[in-house]
């Protein structure tokens, strides 16, 4: 845990070694996919358990067409796992408040970016270009393998491993998160 300590006293400093105003700082970051029962909870879950209890952060997730339903067995087995326990997990709606009271928003995927801009007027990074400086989706598992249904195995290798490509970001999507210093509005409210 070591990194994480120096990863948030990294965050916290300007180049002159001087702490930002509060203001200018990431405190809160907003993991956004689809229904927010599988990408974007499973990051919203991973930098929580990789952070700890006693993060300064506030880390949520949101889904851009979320209902209730139960989480995929084999979701909730791999954040198992990693020693995630999502059984309380309740999809979330994203919407203008949960958009308000997060500094970073970070989208799982193309379209979610889109949804972003198009209805809250922000333009917002991907999971990947904030963890790896890749601009490149997490792709869902019906947009990776159309046909998913026809091998269960390959399904399931895949949606695991996203769980871990994830798990395995969340570092470098610390250390990374001054480069992204907040969502930028393209209409003035």
């Amino acid at each position: 845990m070591g990194w994480i300590v120096a990863a948030q006293r990294w965050l916290c400093r300007q180049p002159d070694g001087e702490r930002p105003h509060e203001s200018a700082m990431v405190q809160s970051i907003l993991f956004v996919c689809t229904g927010n029962v599988f990408r974007s909870m499973a990051a919203e879950y991973a930098l929580r358990a990789q952070l700890g209890s006693q993060s300064p952060y506030r880390v949520e997730s949101a889904g851009i067409q979320a209902k209730a339903q139960k989480i995929h067995p084999v979701i909730t087995n791999r954040l198992t796992q990693k020693g995630i326990d999502p059984s309380a997990h309740v999809p979330r709606a994203l919407t203008k408040e949960l958009i308000d009271r997060n500094d970073l928003i970070i989208a799982m995927g193309l379209g979610h970016r889109e949804f972003i801009q198009a209805q809250f007027g922000l333009t917002v990074p991907l999971f990947n270009q904030v963890s790896r400086g890749e601009e490149s989706p997490i792709l869902d598992l019906h947009e990776a393998l159309p046909y998913w249904e026809r091998d269960i195995v390959e399904a399931q290798a895949y949606v695991e491993s996203v769980i871990d490509h994830i798990w395995e970001s969340i570092p470098s999507l610390l250390a990374r998160l001054s480069q992204f210093p907040g969502h930028q509005r393209l209409i003035q409210r």
